[in-house]
């Protein structure tokens, strides 16, 4: 899903949580077919039986079946499935070590098995293989249209909706997010489901169910590299609700399990930055940087240094996330949302305006662009053009402290104070170090807002101050009952943009005006909890879960 989401999850981000489990799963097509014969026990083995279930694999296990895949296409180079192995393990593998280069590798394998056997023929494994390839260079347009074709193909093959979930979520496509993963609950209920599923609901703020699904993934996790990533999930959970000792405990867990697991690393410096211990911090993100070279990583970090009050290493970072983000562009990783994160508060705000601005412009429409335009807006001295893009970000159920901050500040430029005191003060109580730069600056930001005048709120009926007329006919108007007076005309009624709509592609969305008299709301309808899969290896049952927009089963 999105790696580089604004509650530094990278997200997954946004995104390392699932990438390598959905990749993985993508791998799960492939192995078995074709002319090759099943592997001796050892490393490929191991690595073949991970993709069966759909689960990430060692690294080293992994180096093992591409190898092996490499050499038997020298002598067998019309086996078009061995091809789509090979190109899928290099995604994976590329994606584990932020090896970009590598992913031309993989699309050149990926194309000489559609060459052998094409899509239109029926090879769904090479399909797969495209559309993940499509999701790790973040160009989710392409990744949802290989992903449909391989659907039509294989519309029960339980590994084609873990890559469209991603795909549907960088594009900001919720209504489809929901449909998806009704579908793979129908289909599959194991391990790696159920990770999926932890992070759909996490994303829509479900969070116990979220935590729920992840721990019922490390218990039916059946490999290292498969358990560490749903504990990885589990201390990402815990973060976001401001528990950093339960989450190192968790990302602690995963590094034992799978030393090569690079984002629990970086996650754990993190949280250790939370409980003053910068020093192990600094070490952290040293370390997954050297193994995982991401500019989401060097930005984290650059951050850390500054709150520190080391500008010099600060800047030696900062200047990396350019560095790296080059180096991923060159490999055909759009790397545009963690620049423009950088640009917005480091370098040229009006730069990442443009630059985000683009990719919304483009149909990347996720909560975490709308979050990072909006704040770049803001930046660039853009208010009333930031709020709409604020409220997106907010309005999708994610519970991320860094949202609630960015809109809690233009909330208070735009000079709306309750709601500004109630984003910067839910930020905080999300998550109180959500960042070692921002959380402080929230702080700061709601004691200058102090508390709202005593009294409560003022009457809001717009008949203040208004001078009692008589009616034509000798009758009166009643300023605190019926009737309008002349020349007020009707009030609107709140008229706001519904959650999930997208503001105009060529200039930033409108908000309406403030009404003059609020209209009475809907009554609200209760809705089903969500469901949970079934056992593992079972079907999930009739209850799916989609989105409120899409026909699924809701939360209250």
């Amino acid at each position: 899903m999105d790696g580089v989401a604004g509650g530094r999850r990278l997200n997954a981000t946004i995104g390392a949580l699932v990438a390598a489990a959905l990749v993985g799963g993508v791998c799960a097509m492939a192995v078995g077919g074709g002319e090759a014969p099943p592997p001796a026990p050892g490393p490929v083995a191991r690595a073949q039986s991970a993709a069966a279930l759909g689960a990430p694999a060692a690294l080293s296990d992994l180096d093992a079946l591409i190898a092996d895949r490499s050499g038997w296409l020298r002598k067998h180079p019309r086996d078009e499935e061995s091809w789509a192995v090979l190109g899928t393990a290099q995604v994976e593998r590329a994606l584990r070590l932020a090896d970009w280069d590598a992913l031309s590798e993989a699309e050149g394998a990926l194309e000489r098995s559609l060459e052998i056997v094409s899509a239109d023929a029926g090879n769904t494994e090479a399909l797969l293989g495209l559309a993940a390839l499509a999701n790790a260079r973040q160009d989710h347009t392409t990744a949802r249209d290989w992903a449909r074709q391989a659907q039509k193909q294989k519309p029960r093959r339980w590994t084609v909706y873990p890559v469209l979930i991603e795909a549907y979520t960088g594009l900001g496509d919720y209504k489809s997010v929901g449909k998806a993963l009704e579908t793979l609950h129908k289909l599959y209920a194991g391990s790696q489901a159920r990770v999926v599923t932890a992070q759909v609901y996490r994303d829509r703020g479900w969070r116990e169910d979220a935590s729920a699904n992840a721990e019922d993934a490390v218990g039916s996790a059946e490999g290292a590299a498969e358990k560490a990533a749903a504990l990885y999930a589990l201390g990402e959970l815990a973060w976001e609700r401001g528990e950093p000792q339960e989450a190192i405990k968790r990302y602690d867990l995963a590094l034992r399990l799978a030393p090569d697991h690079h984002p629990s690393l970086a996650a754990r410096g993190r949280a250790l930055t939370a409980l003053g211990r910068t020093e192990a911090a600094l070490r952290d993100y040293q370390s997954a940087l050297a193994k995982r070279p991401l500019a989401e990583y060097a930005l984290e970090a650059g951050e850390l240094n500054e709150s520190l009050g080391l500008d010099g290493d600060a800047e030696t970072q900062y200047a990396l996330v350019g560095e790296l983000a080059r180096k991923a562009t060159a490999g055909g990783r759009n790397e545009e949302l963690v620049v423009g994160r950088y640009e917005a508060d480091h370098g040229d705000p009006q730069d990442a305006v443009e630059l985000l601005q683009a990719e919304w412009d483009g149909g990347r429409r996720s909560i975490q662009i709308a979050d990072a335009l909006g704040w770049a807006l803001f930046r660039a001295g853009r208010v009333k053009e930031a709020l709409p893009y604020a409220k997106k970000a907010t309005g999708e159920g994610l519970r991320s402290p860094l949202f609630a901050y960015h809109r809690g500040e233009i909330e208070r430029a735009s000079q709306r104070y309750g709601p500004a005191r109630r984003y910067l003060g839910q930020a905080l109580r999300i998550n109180p170090h959500f960042s070692p730069l921002l959380a402080p600056a929230a702080r700061d930001a709601l004691d200058a807002l102090g508390q709202p005048p005593p009294g409560g709120p003022r009457k809001v009926t717009g008949r203040e101050g208004m001078v009692v007329k008589p009616k034509a006919g000798g009758g009166a108007v009643n300023p605190g009952g019926g009737g309008t007076p002349s020349g007020t005309g009707q009030g609107r009624g709140a008229g706001s943009r519904a959650v999930g709509s997208s503001p105009a592609r060529s200039a930033a969305p409108t908000e309406p005006a403030e009404p003059v008299k609020p209209a009475k709301p809907a009554e609200p309808q209760a809705q089903p909890r969500p469901v949970r899969p079934a056992a593992s290896g079972q079907p999930a049952g009739s209850g799916g879960v989609g989105t409120s927009t899409g026909g699924g089963a809701g939360r209250e």
